[in-house]
């Protein structure tokens, strides 16, 4: 048994220091929606959170995709090319987007087309160097910035993505490409990276992920990516008069995600406390090798600045503002 364990560690150490200092490779699970027609842009502009309508050929954002009532019902990353719009979003995701996207068209000139595709992430300081010695013609240095390219010789569009943590690329490619792609970048150094050590590495960059850390019943607001996924200058869409609404009250939630630093491993759903109330629970818990036993989860509005002190499971813990300058708990 102790042998295991020993070899488990070895490998989560290995996996995440591919991901910080080297290169790692994650498979994502993630499904793109093309959107073609001469309106594509206004129509994806009036339904989701931030400016798409200025987006220029390789150009790109993350935007929100909400209900009426401001729910978030996927995040989305948006693509502009020359002929067409690509969406990227959770797998599980892409059906109640495309559902919403239809119900709204009401005789819009565009169109939706479904492309299988497997989508990778490459994260780590050394992914431009693996990318390139692959044969990718890297996209500008903006994010989501993106190009159609080619790595292995397979045709790939390459995306600049600030949704994978400590920075790095995203991969689109078609599924019977997707194994000669990742052989070719392990052969040039990239260390596929497991659930265990991408959970650690995303927690410390606060990367929080749909699905695990945010759902159909949280707000833009209470999910700290407001600037990023958000446009303030533009005109109306869905969900925008409760963004709004928010934005007019200061923003104020009752709840909203932080990172945690645990003195004990927990669970995800694990309660939140202080004072012996109740106060928020845990959404990604993680083992970092070099900060221990971390957590994303959501804290009553009390308890948002950094260095609060709260309990999980009768254990200390400490509400941070960014990993690499918290106290430890």
């Amino acid at each position: 048994m102790t042998a295991k364990v020993g070899v488990a560690d070895a490998a989560l150490e290995q996996e995440y220091r591919a991901g910080r200092e080297g290169a790692g490779l994650v498979a994502l699970a993630r499904a793109t929606l093309d959107v073609s027609g001469p309106k594509r842009q206004d129509y994806l502009h009036a339904m989701l959170s931030n400016d798409v309508k200025g987006l220029r050929p390789g150009e790109g954002c993350r935007a929100a995709s909400m209900t009426a009532k401001g729910s978030l019902q996927a995040f989305v990353r948006v693509l502009a090319d020359a002929s067409l719009v690509v969406l990227e979003t959770e797998a599980e995701r892409l059906e109640p987007v495309l559902r919403t996207l239809e119900h709204h068209k009401v005789g819009a000139p565009v169109r939706f087309a479904t492309r299988p595709a497997a989508v990778l992430g490459v994260l780590g300081p050394r992914g431009e160097e693996i990318l390139t010695a692959a044969g990718a013609e890297l996209p500008a240095a903006a994010l989501d910035a993106h190009r159609e390219t080619r790595v292995a010789d397979q045709p790939a569009r390459l995306v600049r993505a600030g949704d994978v943590p400590g920075g790095g690329f995203v991969l689109h490619v078609s599924p019977e490409a997707s194994a000669v792609v990742r052989a070719a970048l392990e052969a040039r150094g990239a260390v596929p990276v497991g659930r265990e050590a991408l959970d650690a590495l995303r927690v410390e960059a606060l990367c929080p992920w749909y699905g695990t850390d945010v759902t159909e019943d949280n707000l833009l607001h209470e999910t700290g990516l407001l600037e990023l996924l958000h446009s303030s200058s533009k005109g109306c869409y869905v969900g925008q008069e409760v963004v709004a609404r928010l934005e007019g009250r200061g923003g104020n939630v009752n709840k909203a995600l932080r990172g945690l630093r645990l003195s004990a491993p927990a669970a995800p759903g694990a309660a939140v406390t202080a004072d012996g109330k109740e106060i928020g629970w845990l959404t990604t818990c993680a083992v970092s090798p070099r900060l221990g036993p971390i957590a994303l989860g959501y804290v009553h509005r009390s308890h948002f600045a950094s260095g609060t002190p709260v309990e999980v499971n009768g254990a200390g813990a400490t509400v941070v503002a960014g990993f690499d300058t918290a106290v430890a708990a």
